[in-house]
């Protein structure tokens, strides 16, 4: 059997490893020392945003988020419904109750006219969220313009959750796509680059998993404009340490941070940023080119406020192909005939993201809308988007498709 293909592994630059080197000669192991420092000076100037901390995971930095909002028992949190658990569950474990938003059938994203349905609602009864969070997807953007507009109107903060979206860019509501003529190596001329995904909100937090565009092997971070939610942050992912010789706690704070030796590998990885996203582009280029001619399959749309990095290619089989709908709880026919195809000659693959309001743990949530995630869930399919794929590997994965899945 040819060695397996798996869904997005990790980029491998070979800086990384010199890098760690540097970081044990530096005798820094623990969590902290001058390459956490330079990984959140270099993210920074990256991302477009002032200040960063370095933590343990993005469900780490969300949590230090909620907490820093005071979410607790009975407090609302309105979520993307089209996402992974992690965007919502440290506020639910937090006691709080959440409220799915689905996502704009253009941008897989959240909608910012069923956010302002929700708000209004929300705002009628007396009972706002403590937070609103807008998830970057599978590589885009959310519509930040628009969901920052409604979330200030009704005064509730905005996290960004860019876990899977480092690299995006936000061109705004009404650039039409500008700027993607300069979008041939994966950069944007600096004149027309817009923000760069997470650069939105109160605050925002990204992955560094291994399967992300960066990896740190497992990682996450804070950032913000706000000076103070971030030393906040870093405060409280250091157990909250007060500033004296001996250990001295006036609150309860977590283990949160990264090491020194992980931060090495992100600032290996963060080097090689715009080469990965050419590299992810192309993949998906290669993937329309070899399956999109099939009138069956079509892709997640790239919105016309941006740029999508294009971390996994995402496509969907349309229903007429894909036979029944499915039932509630798992996605229609012809994907799982396609995942369990491409199974049998060691090629991984995966649905889209099942909509959190069709969880079982969230059997109870409300939901605004919620038809557009779980069409999405019943015809979407990740494939193979690894960067170390080439034209010969998708062709391969494609006529597996075209001949044996459907």
């Amino acid at each position: 059997m040819s060695p397996r293909i798996f869904l997005s592994p990790p980029w491998m630059g070979g800086a990384e490893q010199t890098l760690i080197e540097e970081a044990f000669a530096s005798k820094y192991i623990a969590p902290c020392g001058p390459m956490v420092d330079r990984f959140e000076r270099e993210f920074a100037e990256t991302v477009g945003v002032p200040h960063t901390c370095a933590v343990s995971s993005c469900t780490a930095a969300l949590d230090l988020l909620f907490r820093d909002l005071g979410v607790g028992r009975g407090d609302l949190v309105f979520c993307s419904d089209l996402t992974f658990i992690a965007s919502i569950s440290p506020a639910c474990l937090r006691g709080a109750v959440p409220v799915f938003i689905d996502c704009d059938s253009k941008t897989w994203t959240m909608d910012p006219a069923l956010l302002e349905e929700a708000l209004t609602e929300a705002s009628r009864s007396g009972r706002l969220p403590k937070a609103v969070v807008a998830v970057d997807l599978y590589g885009q953007c959310c519509d930040y313009s628009r969901i920052e507009l409604i979330c200030a109107r009704f005064g509730v903060p905005l996290i960004i959750d860019a876990a899977e979206a480092l690299g995006a860019r936000y061109f705004g509501e009404n650039s039409n796509g500008a700027g993607r003529e300069e979008q041939n190596n994966g950069h944007v001329d600096k004149a027309r680059r817009g923000r760069h995904a997470g650069a939105a909100g109160w605050a925002s937090v990204y992955s560094f998993n291994g399967n992300k565009i960066v990896t740190t092997s497992g990682g996450g971070m804070v950032a913000s404009r706000d000076a103070e939610v971030v030393s906040r942050a870093r405060k409280r992912s250091q157990q909250s340490r007060e500033p004296a010789i001996w250990y001295e706690h006036v609150e309860l704070g977590y283990n949160y941070r990264m090491s020194n030796i992980l931060a090495a590998i992100g600032v290996g990885q963060l080097s090689f940023l715009g080469r990965i996203i050419e590299k992810k582009r192309q993949i998906f280029d290669w993937y329309k080119k070899h399956l999109g001619t099939a009138s069956r399959f079509d892709f997640m749309p790239e919105a016309a406020y941006g740029m999508c990095t294009r971390w996994l290619t995402v496509a969907q089989i349309e229903s007429e192909v894909g036979g029944r709908r499915s039932e509630v709880g798992s996605p229609a026919d012809a994907v799982m005939r396609v995942i369990t195809a491409l199974e049998k000659v060691n090629i991984e693959s995966r649905p889209v993201w099942k909509p959190m309001h069709l969880q079982p743990v969230f059997r109870d949530a409300k939901v605004y809308g919620g038809r557009v995630s779980e069409a999405l869930f019943n015809s979407g399919l990740c494939l193979p988007s690894g960067t170390a794929l080439v034209e010969e590997d998708v062709v391969r994965i494609c006529r597996q498709i075209l001949r044996d899945a459907t």
